[in-house]
């Protein structure tokens, strides 16, 4: 079936006679072939690997510049930029050996450059090295990366904090559209899995000159997961077993590719019982269980690159709100439960012209969000659909100039189908138009940029004036005008300074618009208000970072100041029992940064030792601390590489200290949170018995059962604590 599949492809795809060509031959530093390097055109999402020569030939290429990029293990990285492509084109290799972190093309800022050449710091994780730690979610994992925590609830609910910055404030961007699924709820998690995404990326800082509203805080882009080599088919098996909640989870995936086209599909399904603290009780109700399936298919000649993708996710949530109650190992979540349906579909289409190209990305997303109380009929219901559109022009390059010019907009519409209403219906209109440049020469890098932004909300009454769920019609208009420029250079050959002031901009929800009740999870009683005004920010980024082959040294500064910062106050009173919150507006800073290094010492190439600590400060113009800041932490690993005779290549052991300091710096209706230290042990490897081959992973996180509550979990006022001890074990077979 395997034969049958390829040669079908291959045979559509001979019918299309290619035109450029990129060919040539990859060496080491001993000038010896090496077979097996990933020769990759992220661009075209078309890749090839080395023949037992070293060989490689790429097809099909269109005309003007391609980026190349070579990848093999335990050598760095190498990224080509070939201009002007002709007919036959040679690019040969030579990759030289190293153990650090190799340079990645990122993909979230405007030019795609490599990270040594990006003008902006951006934090670059694949999601493999995250799942190695063993976090049971995605959210887990990214809140591993400096700069990045979450707020959580139990261990089935994560919303990304960036540098302080959370919900509304942080755009989260997946095959290239950005979500949309109700993310100023405090209980709406990301609504995203790890199975099937390649890597993300971080931006720590405003983005809005790329992606407009809701950019203020930062980015998370995550790239999926890459088609099969040309003509190739690949299917592979994983499985994670969790002793902590007694939890699994699945995934199966296969993909095939043609020089011109590729496929791939990809299900995974996870289940979990109730987290258990440390000591043995288990948290009633914070059990969960998620279906995920993507889907893609490619085509790219020489004229355009073309590749539609969809998402499906379904998660089925219980909500916990007794605590530590009934004890059970019941995976069937019981009721409160949330029931969320998303559907993601994109389409990214490139079109090349002589010296220039169009970049259109179309999305659309489907957000079904229900709340059970106590039967199976949905007492909330809401349903949001976003179709989003972004189209680049990419000047022909000029020298050492490179311009773009894009739009970018949304049409989105909320309506509810149950009896209660937390946000209103409404409609959500957004446009803008930026442009921006590239100027490179020798080490130094300039860019900057322009953008106009506006958003229309309009919504319709509900409910009876002076009674609780009643929302008064808007129709409210929010203009944005933001810009960045940022430098980089190398102040000696591996010293390198990047400094970046950007401004960004939030237009305010509908929930601190509108809202009127009870809000979800709480006692608080929380009154919207028509009258705000968009949030303004200017962000100052300093990083310095020096490496070489055994020493990696970074640190980042910020300072970032919000005009008209919206958040929550207490009004005093109270109705129907409830405290009354009302939403105001009021200027705020935040600041600090993150330091770390990473030592590899010679002649002892297997040893590496990682440290980083970070912290940030958040202030209310009147001097009180705002909510949910993250508490100053510090991060220490230990990992050793090494191979043992012929079953273990590839192998790994990791130590790893965090120890979280003590947090004081609260808001008014915050309580302070005591420091604590988790234990991290992991190890794993490919294993080879015979003919078998699979890679394995076992984890012990919170090694020796600390109970602990982190300050932004959402139970900490319930003074329930985090998760105890938990060993993960994952499997992974290549088909």
């Amino acid at each position: 079936m395997k034969k049958i599949i390829i040669t079908l492809i291959i045979g559509f795809s001979a019918m299309l006679q290619a035109q450029n060509k990129v060919s040539g031959t990859v060496r080491d530093g001993a000038n010896k072939p090496i077979t097996g390097v990933s020769v990759y055109a992220p661009e075209l999402h078309k890749g090839t690997t080395t023949d037992a020569n070293g060989k490689y030939i790429l097809d099909n290429l269109p005309n003007g510049n391609l980026n190349v990029t070579f990848v093999f293990v335990g050598f760095s990285n190498q990224n080509k930029t070939i201009t002007n492509l002709q007919k036959v084109n040679t690019l040969d290799v030579v990759l030289e050996e190293t153990l650090f972190q190799m340079d990645e093309v990122i993909v979230s800022t405007a030019f795609n450059k490599i990270q040594s050449q990006n003008v902006m710091k951006v934090e670059h994780e694949k999601m493999i090295d995250l799942q190695r730690k063993g976090t049971a979610t995605l959210s887990e994992g990214l809140a591993t990366i400096p700069g990045v925590s979450q707020v959580s609830t139990g261990t089935s609910i994560g919303k990304p904090v960036i540098r302080g910055l959370s919900g509304n404030r942080v755009l989260v961007y997946s095959q290239g559209v950005r979500m949309e699924n109700q993310q100023f709820g405090d209980e709406h998690g990301l609504g995203l899995n790890d199975s099937g995404i390649e890597s993300v990326e971080v931006i720590k800082g405003p983005a809005s000159l790329l992606y407009g509203s809701d950019a203020l805080g930062g980015v998370l882009y995550f790239n999926p997961e890459k088609f099969a080599t040309a003509n190739t088919f690949k299917a592979d098996f994983s499985q994670k077993l969790f002793s902590n909640t007694l939890g699994s989870n699945s995934s199966l995936g296969i993909k095939t590719s043609s020089e011109n086209w590729k496929f791939l599909a990809r299900g995974s399904y996870s289940t979990h019982s109730d987290y258990r603290i440390a000591g043995g009780d288990r948290v009633t109700n914070t059990r969960y269980n998620e279906t995920d399936f993507k889907t893609g298919i490619g085509y790219n000649n020489a004229k355009f690159s073309t590749v539609l993708r969809y998402n499906y996710n379904k998660l089925d949530i219980g909500i916990p709100e007794e605590g530590i109650a009934e004890q059970t190992s019941s995976k069937n979540t019981e009721f409160p439960r949330q029931g969320v349906f998303n559907h993601l579909l994109s389409l990214n289409s490139i079109f090349y012209l002589k010296n220039s190209k169009i970049d259109v990305d179309l999305g659309y997303v489907a957000n079904d969000r229900s709340e059970f109380e106590d039967s199976n009929v949905a007492g909330l219901q809401m349903k949001l659909k976003t179709f989003n559109y972004d189209a680049k022009y990419y000047f022909p390059k000029m020298g050492k100039l490179e311009s773009i010019v894009g739009i970018q907009g949304m049409h989105q519409t909320n309506t509810n189908s149950g009896e209660e209403y937390l946000i209103p219906d409404a409609t959500t209109n957004d446009f803008g138009v930026f442009g921006t440049a590239n100027y490179e020469w020798k080490s130094n890098v300039i860019q900057a940029g322009l953008r106009f932004d506006n958003r229309q909300i309009t919504s319709i009454a509900h409910g009876e004036p002076e009674e609780e769920g009643y929302f008064k019609s808007i129709d409210k208009s929010f203009d944005s005008f933001n810009a960045s420029l940022g430098y980089k250079t190398n102040l000696a050959d591996a010293l390198t300074l990047r400094l970046n002031l950007a401004s960004g901009f939030r237009a305010p929800n509908l929930a601190e618009l509108t809202s009127n009740g009870v809000h979800e999870g709480s006692n608080r009683y929380e009154v919207g208000n028509s009258d705000l005004k968009t949030e303004q920010n200017l962000q100052t980024d300093l990083n310095l970072e020096y490496g070489n082959s055994h020493f990696e040294f970074f640190v980042n500064g910020f300072y970032n100041h919000i005009n008209n910062y919206i958040y929550t106050s207490p009004a005093g009173t109270q109705i129907d029992a409830n405290d009354v919150f009302n939403y105001i507006q009021n200027n705020a800073k935040l600041y600090g940064g993150e330091i770390g290094l990473h030592l590899h010492p010679h002649p002892l190439d297997w040893l590496h030792y990682e440290t980083s600590f970070e912290t940030v400060t958040g202030k209310k113009q009147d001097g009180d601390y705002l909510p949910l800041i993250p508490v100053n932490n510090w991060k220490n690993t230990i990992r050793t590489e090494f191979k043992i005779k012929n079953w273990l290549e590839e192998g790994f052991a990791a130590l790893s200290i965090n120890t979280t300091l003590n947090q004081n710096k609260v808001s008014g209706f915050e309580t302070s949170s005591n420091g604590y230290t988790l234990v991290n042990l992991g190890f794993g490897g490919k294993v080879k018995l015979g003919k078998t081959a699979f890679d394995l992973s076992l984890n012990g996180n919170n090694l020796f059962d600390k109970s602990y509550i982190a300050h932004l979990s959402r139970l900490k006022t319930d003074g329930i604590p985090n998760i105890g001890r938990n060993v993960v074990l994952g499997v992974h077979f290549n088909l």
